[in-house]
Protein backbone atom coordinates (compact mmCIF):
# COMPACT_ATOMS: atom_id res chain seq x y z
CA UNK A 1 0.00 0.00 0.00
CA UNK A 2 1.44 3.66 -1.27
CA UNK A 3 0.48 4.35 2.60
CA UNK A 4 2.98 1.82 4.19
CA UNK A 5 5.52 2.87 1.17
CA UNK A 6 5.50 6.58 2.10
CA UNK A 7 6.35 5.54 5.76
CA UNK A 8 9.23 3.59 4.84
CA UNK A 9 10.54 6.12 2.60
CA UNK A 10 10.26 8.90 5.57
CA UNK A 11 11.98 6.33 7.74
CA UNK A 12 14.63 6.88 4.81
CA UNK A 13 14.38 10.68 4.64
CA UNK A 14 14.92 11.28 9.04
CA UNK A 15 18.78 9.78 9.07
CA UNK A 16 19.41 12.54 6.52
CA UNK A 17 18.26 15.46 7.64
CA UNK A 18 19.89 15.24 10.90
CA UNK A 19 23.17 15.33 9.15
CA UNK A 20 22.58 18.84 7.97
CA UNK A 21 24.01 21.31 9.19
CA UNK A 22 21.76 23.36 12.13
CA UNK A 23 20.65 26.11 10.06
CA UNK A 24 19.93 23.86 7.12
CA UNK A 25 18.52 21.22 8.95
CA UNK A 26 16.03 24.03 10.77
CA UNK A 27 15.54 25.70 7.16
CA UNK A 28 14.91 23.51 4.32
CA UNK A 29 15.16 20.29 6.39
CA UNK A 30 12.08 21.41 8.30
CA UNK A 31 9.93 22.04 5.02
CA UNK A 32 10.82 18.75 3.79
CA UNK A 33 10.42 17.42 7.08
CA UNK A 34 6.26 18.77 7.06
CA UNK A 35 5.88 18.28 3.39
CA UNK A 36 6.62 14.05 4.25
CA UNK A 37 4.32 14.67 7.22
CA UNK A 38 1.75 16.24 5.34
CA UNK A 39 2.01 13.67 2.62
CA UNK A 40 1.21 10.90 5.43
CA UNK A 41 -1.98 12.92 6.78
CA UNK A 42 -3.27 13.21 3.27
CA UNK A 43 -2.52 9.54 2.14
CA UNK A 44 -4.20 8.43 5.43
CA UNK A 45 -6.91 10.96 5.00
CA UNK A 46 -7.50 9.71 1.07
CA UNK A 47 -7.91 5.74 2.89
CA UNK A 48 -11.11 7.50 5.16
CA UNK A 49 -13.08 9.69 2.96
CA UNK A 50 -15.94 9.28 0.42
CA UNK A 51 -15.15 7.98 -3.05
CA UNK A 52 -15.10 11.60 -4.67
CA UNK A 53 -13.37 13.12 -1.64
CA UNK A 54 -10.86 10.47 -2.18
CA UNK A 55 -10.06 12.00 -5.73
CA UNK A 56 -9.89 15.70 -4.46
CA UNK A 57 -7.39 14.30 -1.33
CA UNK A 58 -5.36 12.65 -4.13
CA UNK A 59 -5.03 15.72 -6.56
CA UNK A 60 -3.52 17.36 -3.47
CA UNK A 61 -1.16 14.56 -2.96
CA UNK A 62 0.13 15.61 -5.75
CA UNK A 63 0.77 18.56 -5.42
CA UNK A 64 2.64 17.68 -2.85
CA UNK A 65 4.47 15.38 -4.18
CA UNK A 66 5.68 17.57 -6.74
CA UNK A 67 6.65 20.30 -3.96
CA UNK A 68 8.73 17.48 -2.07
CA UNK A 69 10.79 16.64 -5.34
CA UNK A 70 11.39 20.00 -5.67
CA UNK A 71 12.91 20.50 -1.67
CA UNK A 72 14.50 17.41 -1.85
CA UNK A 73 16.31 18.83 -5.68
CA UNK A 74 17.06 21.79 -4.10
CA UNK A 75 18.71 20.42 -0.97
CA UNK A 76 20.91 17.85 -2.90
CA UNK A 77 21.72 20.78 -5.36
CA UNK A 78 23.08 22.90 -2.09
CA UNK A 79 25.08 19.68 -1.31
CA UNK A 80 23.10 18.70 1.95
CA UNK A 81 22.62 15.34 1.09
CA UNK A 82 24.83 12.85 -0.94
CA UNK A 83 24.00 11.02 -4.29
CA UNK A 84 23.31 7.39 -2.81
CA UNK A 85 20.32 8.97 -0.59
CA UNK A 86 18.79 11.25 -2.92
CA UNK A 87 18.51 8.73 -5.56
CA UNK A 88 16.76 6.43 -3.16
CA UNK A 89 14.55 8.51 -1.57
CA UNK A 90 14.02 9.82 -5.67
CA UNK A 91 12.97 6.29 -6.76
CA UNK A 92 11.09 6.27 -3.72
CA UNK A 93 8.77 9.23 -4.10
CA UNK A 94 8.48 8.90 -7.66
CA UNK A 95 7.14 5.32 -7.04
CA UNK A 96 4.76 7.26 -4.75
CA UNK A 97 3.63 9.34 -7.24
CA UNK A 98 2.87 6.02 -9.40
CA UNK A 99 0.84 4.30 -6.92
CA UNK A 100 -1.11 7.37 -6.07
CA UNK A 101 -1.75 8.25 -9.45
CA UNK A 102 -2.95 4.87 -10.53
CA UNK A 103 -5.50 5.18 -7.48
CA UNK A 104 -6.88 8.55 -8.37
CA UNK A 105 -7.20 6.86 -12.10
CA UNK A 106 -8.82 3.57 -10.73
CA UNK A 107 -11.26 6.03 -8.59
CA UNK A 108 -12.07 7.91 -11.86
CA UNK A 109 -12.94 4.98 -13.81
CA UNK A 110 -15.14 3.65 -10.75
CA UNK A 111 -16.55 7.00 -10.65
CA UNK A 112 -17.23 8.09 -14.29
CA UNK A 113 -20.56 7.35 -15.84
CA UNK A 114 -20.33 4.79 -18.54
CA UNK A 115 -21.56 4.89 -22.08
CA UNK A 116 -23.35 2.57 -23.56
CA UNK A 117 -23.25 1.84 -27.49
CA UNK A 118 -26.33 1.21 -28.87
CA UNK A 119 -26.45 -0.26 -32.92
Amino acid sequence: RVVEHARATYTVWIPIRRTMPRVERFGIGTRIDSLFLDLLELLRKATYTSLQQKITVLEETNILIDSLRFFLQLAWEARLMKDEPYAKLGIAIEEIGRQVGAWKLGLIAKTSPRREERY
